[in-house]
C-alpha cells in the first residue's frame, strides 16, 4: 500500500511538471507573438516593454525564461501585473484561495451527505413512490442553472423576504474571514453553499442509486444473503462500499474543477472574490501574468484532487493495494 501511494505521488509530481511546461509554452513561446507586449498591455511605452523583457528574462534562452517564471510563481512570489500597475499576482491568488475553498468545501460536505442519503434511500425503496419522488427532485435540482438559482435565492433572502423572521439573519452579500468573524463567515456562506450543492445533490444521488442497484446484483451480494446477513447490513456494508468508487471518481473531478475556478458563477452572484472571479477579471483585462497564475493554480489543484481520489480508491478496493 505504501508503494502504491508513493508511486501515485511521483506520478502527480511528474504531471504537475508537465502542466507547468505546457502552460508556459502556450503563454510565452507562441510563434509570431511578443509575450512582452501582451504582458505590458495595450499602448505600452517602449520603456515599459524594455522593463518587462528584462523582468521576465525574455532576452535570454527559453529554458531560463521557464525557470525564472517558476521562480516568480513558486519561490519568490514576486510575479507582477503590469496591466494593473504593479499588482503582485501571487499574493492576490493566495488571498482568493480561502474564499473559494470556504465556498467549495461547505457545498461539498452538503452535497456528499445529502446525496448519499438520497442514493441509499432511493436504492432501498427502488420503484416505490419515494424512489420516484427523490429522483424527480434530483432531476429538478440538475435542471436549475446555478446563476438563476442564486439570483432567486438573493431575491428571496436579500430583498422580498429579508425583513421576515425566516431570513432576517441573512447578512449582506460578500465574504467574512473565518479568523476574524467565525459566525459571520458561516452565515454569509449558508445560502451560497445550498445554491451550489443543489446541482450536485441531484447528480450524485442518481449516480449512487444506480451504482447500488447494480452492486446488489453481484455474486458477493448473493453470498452475503446466503450467509444470512440482514438486508440493511448488506446494503450499507457491502453494496454501498463498492458503489462509492464511481461516486468518489466523480467527486474528485468536480471538486478539483470547482476549486480551480468553476465556481465562478456562484462567486459572482454572491459577491465572493474567489479564484473564479479573479480569473474572470483577468480575462477581461487581458492580464497575462494573472491568467497564467490562476491557470497553473487550477490545473494543479485538479491534479492533486485526482491523486487524493486515487488514494481513496486504495482504501476502498483492497485489490489495488497489491496491483
Amino acid at each position: 500500500m505504501l508503494y502504491a501511494i508513493l508511486r501515485r505521488f511521483g506520478q502527480m509530481l511528474f504531471v504537475m511538471f508537465g502542466i507547468s511546461v505546457i502552460v508556459f509554452l502556450i503563454f510565452f513561446a507562441t510563434p509570431g507573438a511578443d509575450p512582452a507586449a501582451r504582458i505590458a498591455g495595450r499602448n505600452a511605452s517602449p520603456e515599459v516593454l524594455e522593463a518587462v523583457r528584462h523582468n521576465f528574462g525574455f532576452d535570454r534562452p527559453l529554458y531560463v525564461q521557464y525557470v525564472k517564471m517558476m521562480e516568480k510563481i513558486f519561490v519568490t512570489g514576486d510575479l507582477t501585473s503590469f496591466v494593473n500597475r504593479g499588482w503582485k499576482v501571487v499574493p492576490a491568488v493566495m488571498d482568493s484561495i480561502p474564499v473559494t475553498l470556504s465556498l467549495v468545501f461547505g457545498a461539498a460536505i452538503l452535497w456528499v451527505v445529502v446525496s448519499i442519503i438520497i442514493g441509499i434511500v432511493a436504492a432501498a425503496t427502488r420503484d416505490s413512490w419515494l424512489d420516484k419522488l427523490l429522483m424527480a427532485l434530483g432531476l429538478l435540482g440538475i435542471s436549475m442553472p446555478v446563476y438563476w438559482l442564486g439570483e432567486v435565492m438573493n431575491l428571496i433572502t436579500q430583498s422580498r423576504y429579508h425583513d421576515s423572521w425566516a431570513f432576517s439573519w441573512v447578512p449582506p452579500l460578500g465574504y467574512k474571514s473565518f479568523s476574524d468573524d467565525p459566525k459571520g463567515w458561516f452565515l454569509t456562506l449558508i445560502i451560497p453553499w445550498i445554491t451550489l450543492a443543489i446541482l450536485y445533490i441531484g447528480i450524485y444521488g442518481r449516480v449512487l442509486r444506480a451504482a447500488i442497484i447494480e452492486s446488489l446484483q453481484e455474486d458477493f451480494i448473493r453470498t452475503a444473503r446466503a450467509k444470512g446477513l440482514s438486508e440493511t447490513r448488506i446494503l450499507l456494508r457491502h453494496a454501498l462500499r463498492t458503489s462509492l468508487i464511481a461516486f468518489v471518481t466523480l467527486f474528485g473531478l468536480d471538486f478539483g474543477a470547482l476549486v480551480g475556478g468553476s465556481a465562478l458563477l456562484t462567486e459572482v452572484v454572491f459577491g465572493l472574490h474567489g479564484i473564479g472571479k479573479l480569473t474572470y477579471d483577468a480575462l477581461q483585462n487581458l492580464d497575462l501574468p494573472m491568467i497564467m497564475a490562476t491557470v497553473m493554480y487550477a490545473s494543479m489543484f485538479v491534479v492533486i484532487a485526482n491523486a487524493v481520489v486515487d488514494f481513496v480508491y486504495i482504501l476502498l478496493d483492497p485489490r489495488l493495494r497489491t496491483s
